[in-house]
């Protein structure tokens, strides 16, 4: 297998997302606050990933001891840089985490949940623990226990296969999509368009080819790894689609509401 024959096998599933219902509906400010309400918490699992793959890839314990790959070690720790501590549009070193954050506080969308979330896990609840606290959209909740189903089958492989074809991979098409059919005012939620710009800018520059690397690195010739790769992207990419039918949902519920 490679890396052309998973494209092709996740095409449909990347058109469906790129051409989501979603994207149509944004057309005003409630309508952002409601996506990124939700979508917040994609943001957040995002960097559990990452932080699971260099934990695999690179040497993060003492005695400090050579990593196998160097070039993938380099490039996991690229990306940790970017989304730990990037630079905001003033210059300032943020997490995109914090940057996005901010994008909410911007526009006034409840950071609630969220933060509740993130203070039940330090005070040393489990994810799941901590994810029974807050009542959140049933396929929110569904997407980050998948994030987190896969980091516990602790197989890299699997985890670089949500990573790269369930975020990287399709991040730069699926923002694009958001800022070009988003009827709203982009002026007002200024720190969102920059976030997502950035993403777009990092994602499908950089991040993306050099993911794909990573991917046919791990998997070399091994049958078995490979199609436990397109498994795990599969429904890694299903499970996106569910989570912008349930933002699609709360948005069209809310107005028929305002009808």
């Amino acid at each position: 297998m490679s890396i052309s024959h998973l494209e092709d096998q996740l095409q449909p599933l990347r058109q469906a997302l790129n051409k989501h219902k979603l994207y149509s509906v944004l057309t005003n400010i409630e309508d952002v606050k409601l996506f990124m309400e939700q979508h917040v918490f994609a943001v957040w699992d995002f960097m559990s990933l990452l932080k699971a793959l260099q934990n695999k890839l690179t040497t993060t314990t003492l005695p400090w001891v050579p990593v196998v790959n160097p070039s993938t070690a380099r490039f996991i720790n690229e990306i940790v840089l970017g989304e730990e501590s990037d630079i905001n549009e003033l210059g300032e070193a943020k997490s995109h985490f914090e940057m996005y954050l901010e994008a909410m506080q911007q526009i006034e969308a409840n950071t609630d949940q969220i933060h509740h979330l993130i203070s039940y896990l330090q005070q040393g609840f489990s994810i799941n623990e901590a994810l029974n606290k807050i009542e959140l959209n049933p396929e929110t909740l569904e997407f980050v226990l998948f994030t987190f189903k896969i980091i516990e089958t602790n197989q890299v492989h699997k985890i670089a296969a949500a990573f790269t074809f369930g975020r990287e991979d399709v991040i730069p098409d699926m923002f694009f999509q958001i800022i070009n059919q988003s009827k709203a005012d982009q002026n007002t939620f200024s720190k969102l368009t920059y976030y997502l710009n950035r993403h777009i800018e990092l994602d499908g520059d950089e991040h993306g080819p050099l993911s794909l690397k990573m991917i046919e690195e791990l998997c070399g010739n091994d049958t078995i790894k490979w199609n436990e790769v397109l498994e795990v992207s599969k429904q890694a990419l299903q499970y996106r689609i569910a989570l912008w039918d349930g933002i699609y949902k709360l948005i069209t519920v809310n107005l028929a509401i305002e009808a």
